[in-house]
């Protein structure tokens, strides 16, 4: 018998085709948000016109080149002045335009990023080979790479195996199915440096997950569902702030530090040896905050209640049939890539160089694990990234966010008297809760790393001690639906209201600021970061 095509089927809520990303509603734009988008293009011209070619700063005029990096006080003798030159008030221009676009999104990031090169080309804040040659930095190749590998995850379907396995083995009630993400999330950030990639590869499994516990989203939420999709998201997010090759914004800022300090790169196990116990203990706070504080489970929640709904997931993983040859040869890969990437102080090799072996074996014909059409590449994000290393390359060139440090604090007063816990307080705060306005951890990065160097070279800090505190806080956008893309995502399932996402994200973001002080006095103490905040010596 023949399926009718004009009767509509009943809607399966443990179908995880019904969850793709395809099949979910796009968050429509407010009025608000599409205003800004259509002034977005007249105001960045506006703004880089009136600083470029009429604004004059008069406490900017006389810069202290001993408080420069040493590049940016060669290329002012360069020029043959010790003041803010004609080159510096072209790179603020550009900097307010490109904030502007990228802040309203009137056009695509990845354009804005083209048109910031070759401004910052035309204005000669910088050269043309310095400018084309960000898109081989070496933090790009590893973007790229990182994603030939975890590409091989997604090809696979190692990364689904994984989390269907561990769900059907240890989510026997709510509170272990909820707690059993952490892990799932957190082994996914080692893997795999896209936030939203995670989102992807999990939306279809946790909400298959929500409507076993009777989570089907908008009249039929309930508190399981809310704790399952807010957590995932904190957990995606700060899962992936333990590792340096989380995402392409811990690669920034990591690339941002080393070059003030004369590296290459960052170290992997430096980044890690610090970021990643605070990123458990997060996870960690969360869920019990989630679970036990803000959304507490009902008694009718922590227990399935789709008869059988578990013996689909178990259906599900059986479909996959049993592990395949390619599938060991992909974790065997991955792993080795991650324990070459963990003891780069060891053996010497740096991050870039391992990822170029790791991807060059998954690609080998015959012992490899895909082919070039297989890799996902967003090739968008990586203009929009160049873009950002540009703009990086022309602010330390020009000394802007030390001569910005220096002119404030001098007009506001502050003087090198200042006790550190202030400047630590102050910038942490800064870069934690410019979540709540700015679009792209990039973005975020890319301002307030440079203005951490600054000021920790203004008072004679170590560069780290303020500019790796302000890094560890990159990933905290999951407040707001238009924080990030996987919170975007996730927004889609009408699994949570605003107030939801609100009330548990502001709590967490207050948590993580007590924390990042309380890892100021301690670990980055030991480590030798910082000398400590309150109890320094």
């Amino acid at each position: 018998m023949t399926e009718d095509p004009s009767v509509p089927k009943e809607f399966n809520p443990l179908d995880m085709n019904n969850y793709r990303v395809e099949k979910l509603p796009k968050i429509q734009k407010s009025g608000f948000e599409k205003t800004m988008m259509y002034l977005g293009g007249p105001l960045a011209v506006l703004a880089f016109v009136v600083i470029y070619w009429f604004v004059k700063i008069p406490f900017l005029e006389h810069i202290d080149v001993s408080s420069l990096s040493k590049e940016a006080g060669i290329r002012l003798k360069e020029l043959g002045s010790d003041g803010f030159t004609r080159i510096n008030y072209a790179m603020l221009a550009v900097f307010a335009g490109a904030i502007i676009l990228w802040i309203t999104e009137a056009v695509p990031n990845y354009l804005t990023s083209l048109i910031l090169i070759i401004v910052m080309v035309l204005t000669q804040v910088t050269t043309d080979k310095v400018a084309y040659a960000q898109l081989g930095h070496p933090v790009m190749w590893l973007n790229i790479l990182a994603f030939v590998l975890a590409s091989m995850l997604v090809k696979t379907q190692v990364a689904k195996r994984f989390a269907l396995w561990f769900v059907v083995r240890f989510g026997k009630n709510s509170s272990w199915v909820i707690f059993s993400f952490i892990v799932i999330n957190v082994v996914l950030s080692a893997f795999i440096s896209a936030t939203t990639a995670k989102a992807t590869i999990l939306l279809p499994i946790f909400m298959v997950i929500a409507a076993i516990y009777g989570a089907r989203g908008g009249n039929q939420r309930n508190n399981f569902g809310r704790n399952l999709v807010l957590q995932n998201l904190f957990q995606i997010n700060i899962g992936a702030s333990g590792f340096i090759t989380g995402s392409g914004a811990n690669l920034l800022a990591g690339s941002l530090i080393a070059g003030a300090m004369g590296m290459s790169l960052f170290s992997y196990q430096d980044w890690f040896k610090a970021a990643f116990p605070l990123a458990i203990i997060l996870i960690v706070i969360g869920w019990f905050v989630g679970t036990k504080i803000i959304f507490p489970f009902k008694r009718s929640e922590r227990l399935p209640q789709i008869e059988g709904g578990i013996q689909y997931l178990k259906e599900e993983l059986a479909k996959m049939g049993k592990m395949k040859p390619i599938e060991y040869r992909a974790i065997a890969i991955f792993l080795v890539v991650l324990a070459l990437w963990a003891t780069d102080k060891q053996h010497g090799i740096e991050q870039t160089a391992v990822a170029f072996l790791g991807a060059v074996v998954a690609l080998l014909p015959g012992i490899g694990i895909v082919k070039w059409n297989d890799v996902d590449i967003p090739w968008h994000l990586m203009l929009f990234s160049a873009g950002a290393y540009t703009l990086g390359a022309g602010l330390d060139a020009t000394g802007l966010p030390a001569t910005f440090v220096n002119a404030t604090f001098e007009t506001m007063g502050i003087s090198a008297q200042t006790p550190f816990w202030v400047l630590y307080l102050f910038l942490t705060s800064l870069m934690l809760f410019s979540a709540l306005i700015f679009q792209s951890k990039t973005m975020r990065a890319l301002i307030f790393v440079p203005i951490a160097i600054g000021v920790a070279q203004k008072f004679g800090y170590p560069i780290m001690s303020l500019s790796f505190p302000v890094a560890l806080l990159i990933e905290h956008v999951y407040v707001m639906p238009f924080n990030s893309k996987p919170a975007a995502l996730l927004y889609t399932t009408n699994q949570y209201s605003y107030i939801d996402t609100i009330k548990y994200g502001m709590v967490m973001m207050l948590i993580s600021w007590v924390m990042i002080m309380v890892w100021g006095e301690t670990v980055l103490k030991w480590l030798g970061y910082t000398n400590g905040l309150f109890f320094n010596t």
